[in-house]
């Protein structure tokens, strides 16, 4: 029985399933489990040298003591630069804060914007923390459902019926986690005149998959859209792009009230963030772009990869993802299936898969193949598997999850 010493809000908090199945296939690899690890939204390159090399040097020039809350002047003006020049974003040095990975950025934003019962729109299937933020902050997510059939993106008419008088905040993600979808510069513009409409509305823009991204335009940022300039909100880092995620740089940019907000907050919890990776972070900015484009290229070949061979397992249906290193195939033809596990001493038992969170772990169990159920993103009945790994590990962890699947009666 939980200990009535836990607060409320924490009770109702759900553990993020990602980072609990990427715990579970670390437990088995531990006990000797070769285990393929498909859960997890993380680049496998090595950071970048000379982005390495900054940190060197900001050890030697010691750079080791607190940090402003909001960051270091030099890596919000980086990052002003950043989004002038390639987001055609108008945004000041002053109206960027640092944060601890954009993780925190994200629920900063959320904390300092969303009143108790306030109502927050999110397109689902979404990343596994949105929702639970919003609950942080005691406001209401209204979950707009956009699955397979389109493309894993909303339409403007679904948006219009979503908002009401209550509506404070929409939280968009192009490209997506977990779907991978992109959202064109039309069918954004489509919201857009959607959202000029209702001007108590906050967009939230997740944009840190921007630079992994193959569809010929390339990333259409919101700060583009004029329209909604004055209450727009930029989140992005460096963990995606340059293979940081330890590093744990992330930032906000939008209006100066909210940038203000959110410096307040983070000063009376996290404080500034390591100094040593701020300016590591500057050196990923202000340095050379060809690391980016790269590991990009990479993960557009692992893209295609993963894409045939899940299309080559019969039951799987699949949307190509055009941006981020996920696919988020619908699994709908094996739930209902069953498979017998028999014990040591004999016994024979026959379990149902009944839910994507059964698949997710018969796949774990059997295949020896870590993924995350669509359930997590509030999109059930699919799964996501990540393809930020080596050829030859998707290879075989497709290999392992078609036979398994096969095994399904």
């Amino acid at each position: 029985m939980e200990s009535s010493r836990i607060a409320e809000r924490i009770r109702q908090l759900a553990a993020s399933a990602t980072l609990a199945m990427s715990q579970k296939s670390s437990e088995l690899r531990a006990a000797g489990v070769d285990v393929v690890n498909l859960s997890v939204g993380e680049p496998d390159f090595a950071t970048p040298l000379h982005i390495k090399e900054a940190a060197k040097k900001a050890i030697d020039d010691n750079f080791t003591h607190y940090s402003p809350v909001a960051g270091y002047p030099g890596l919000r003006e980086a990052v002003a630069e950043k989004l002038r020049k390639e987001n055609h974003a108008g945004y000041e040095a002053a109206q960027v804060v640092v944060s601890t990975g954009a993780k925190q950025a994200l629920s900063n934003v959320v904390l300092a914007v969303v009143n108790p019962g306030d109502e927050v729109i999110i397109p689902v299937p979404a990343w596994v923390s949105y929702v639970e933020m919003v609950k942080l902050a005691e406001g209401k997510s209204v979950l707009v459902p956009a699955g397979i059939e389109q493309g894993f993106k909303i339409t403007p008419a679904q948006l219009e019926a979503a908002i009401t008088d209550r509506t404070r905040l929409i939280m968009l993600c192009s490209p997506s986690n977990p779907s991978g979808a992109v959202y064109s510069r039309e069918e954004l513009r489509g919201l857009v005149e959607v959202l000029k409409r209702y001007p108590q509305v906050t967009v939230l823009s997740d944009e840190i998959y921007e630079h992994i991204n193959y569809t010929p335009e390339g990333h259409v940022s919101m700060a583009e859209f004029p329209e909604i300039a004055d209450r727009l909100v930029i989140v992005n880092g460096v963990s995606k792009a340059y293979a940081m995620t330890g590093w744990r740089i992330g930032y906000m940019a939008g209006p100066l009230e909210i940038a203000k907000a959110t410096t307040k907050l983070q000063g009376q919890t996290t404080s500034g963030t390591c100094s040593i990776a701020q300016k590591a972070a500057e050196a990923a900015y202000r340095g050379p772009q060809d690391c980016v484009e790269e590991m990009c290229q990479a993960f557009r070949r692992r893209r295609d990869l993963i894409v045939r061979l899940a299309r080559e397992i019969p039951g799987l249906k699949l949307d190509e993802p055009q941006g981020a290193f996920y696919i988020f195939p619908e699994i709908s033809a094996f739930l209902g299936k069953s498979y017998t596990v028999t014990a040591p001493d004999g016994t024979e038992t026959v379990s149902v898969i009944r839910t994507d969170a059964d698949l997710a772990m018969y796949l774990l169990e059997v295949a020896h193949v870590a993924t995350v159920a669509g359930s997590a993103f509030c999109m059930p009945g699919y799964l996501r598997l990540s393809y930020a790994a080596a050829d030859a590990l998707l290879t075989e962890a497709m290999r392992r999850i078609r036979e398994a699947l096969a095994r399904l009666a």
